[in-house]
């Protein structure tokens, strides 16, 4: 309320975590996604604030957010985390500089961590797949269905779980055979796919359509608005955390090694990768990358040109 009713003026004494909530109220202001702005309030309160939260922003030190950055890698934090903590924030101190409220930022000339890409994958191979989809139980109730077809389609779509959660039957065109794909739903908030790219249309194989055929002949909830993979008992979007259990419940029962669901968007790529009618921008655009860079951690599983066969002949 203070806030509101007397907005910091320039000039004044500001401590860091106003200034944290106000550059969070701007980027709302700015339309910054829900699950963003939720990822930036979960870095405040576990590391920032601790560290900074009562000290005025134009009095932080340089040396304070170096040992900052020391602590994180003495306690074993992954290099992605410290350059994401680092990142938010210099963030805060460049929105303060243009509120006047520091003189500069400390953070600058502080080293964030070097991300390496990783390019060492996990996936299922055609048999682990075939396994998995018949360890579900179809005809157990109320989710067998729905658990077999939402693998299959992240599987033979590529697509990332909270797109998958946010498909309704108007996106699925049959007769185009294409799923399309416009919204998103993660961590109970909706919104629209990653990037602008992620707004795309993908084939839809036949074994796909069959089987989502199968679920909303089953379904109670048919209308074009309605979900795909709607919970079977509200219409909902399916629990998160209930769908992950019983993935894993699958991939026991099928004596599979354990990966994530988001693994199964790497089966789509990686299988994709090796069929020598699809090239990698075809993936990209199936996959909704908007770095091309991305989609390169599956040229190796391109189909090779006979590189075996070069080699022997070379030294024959």
């Amino acid at each position: 309320m203070m806030l509101r009713d007397r907005p910091p003026q320039v000039g004044d004494e500001i401590t860091f975590a106003v200034a944290a909530e106000l550059m969070l109220r701007e980027l709302e202001e700015l339309g910054r996604k829900p699950t963003t702005l939720a990822n930036y309030r979960q870095i405040f309160d576990f590391r920032l604030l601790p560290a900074f939260g009562e000290i005025p922003v134009g009095r932080v030190k340089r040396s304070q957010v170096e040992a900052l950055a020391t602590q994180m890698l003495r306690e074993g934090k992954r290099a992605q985390t410290r350059a994401n903590t680092l990142k938010l924030l210099s963030q805060v101190f460049n929105y303060a500089r243009r509120q006047r409220w520091c003189a500069e930022n400390p953070c600058w000339g502080v080293r964030r961590p070097q991300i390496r890409p990783h390019r060492d994958i996990r996936f299922l191979d055609k048999d682990e797949l075939e396994a998995v989809l018949s360890a579900i139980d179809v005809v157990e109730e109320p989710f067998g269905a729905i658990d077999k077809a939402i693998v299959l389609t992240a599987a033979m779509t590529g697509m990332r779980q909270g797109e998958l959660l946010a498909l309704r039957w108007r996106d699925v065109d049959w007769d185009a055979k294409r799923v399309r794909v416009r919204r998103n739903y993660v961590r109970g908030y909706w919104g629209t796919p990653k990037s602008r790219s992620g707004e795309r249309s993908i084939g839809l194989a036949n074994r796909v359509a069959v089987q989502l055929k199968e679920l909303q002949q089953g379904s109670r909830f048919l209308a074009d608005g309605d979900l795909v993979f709607a919970s079977p008992i509200t219409g909902e979007p399916l629990d998160h955390a209930s769908l992950l259990r019983r993935f894993r419940k699958a991939l026991k029962a099928a004596g599979v090694r354990r990966v994530r669901f988001h693994d199964l968007r790497h089966t789509f790529g990686t299988r994709m990768a090796a069929s020598s009618e699809v090239s990698m921008r075809k993936i990209q655009e199936w996959m909704g990358h908007r770095d091309y860079r991305t989609t390169l951690i599956y040229a190796d599983y391109e189909p090779g040109d006979d590189e075996s066969g070069m080699i022997d002949r070379a030294f024959g």
